[in-house]
């Protein structure tokens, strides 16, 4: 939810009542189309979770200085993943990225773009929420941008 909501709205002011508004938001969102992201299984058991959606539906990548729009074209963005540490460094990234690409294409989406890490090494753990630039890189994505140095903005034509 956070990069959907902008600003200090009702999700995220702390308060009475905060935390059911935040679950039905959730709910509402689960039950949308398309889905807010998918979920990967190594057989019956979730071992990650990749964000994807047109960027419309993601408010603080507008105001970003990092995630601000290249250009106006009409794109779907990868904002981020969610592996568990036991599933770690096994390509369950990877192979969610992959999911993702499939499904977009399918949705007849144009234009998929990301918001990676470029680090040289072991970078920290929650920093790597969007991912590593390698995977991306390795799919096909293109650098389109670089408004900090470690944070370039990647496309994919589909």
């Amino acid at each position: 939810m956070y990069y959907r909501v902008s600003g200090k709205g009702a999700f995220t002011r702390p308060g009475e009542g905060q935390r059911a508004r935040s679950k039905a938001a959730l709910r509402a969102l689960a039950a949308r189309d398309p889905p807010p992201g998918l979920l990967g299984y190594r057989g019956e058991t979730p071992v990650g979770w990749v964000s994807l959606g047109p960027r419309a539906d993601y408010a603080k990548l507008a105001k970003s200085p990092v995630m601000k729009p290249v250009d106006d074209q009409p794109v779907w963005s990868i904002v981020c993943f969610v592996v568990p540490p036991a599933y770690r460094e096994q390509g369950v990234a990877r192979e969610l990225l992959a999911g993702a690409i499939a499904y977009a294409r399918r949705r007849g989406v144009q234009l998929l773009e990301a918001y990676p890490v470029d680090v040289d090494g072991k970078a920290a753990d929650d920093s790597l929420s969007f991912g590593p630039l390698s995977i991306y890189t390795a799919a096909g994505f293109e650098e389109v941008a670089r408004r900090k140095a470690t944070r370039p903005v990647v496309r994919l034509k589909l």
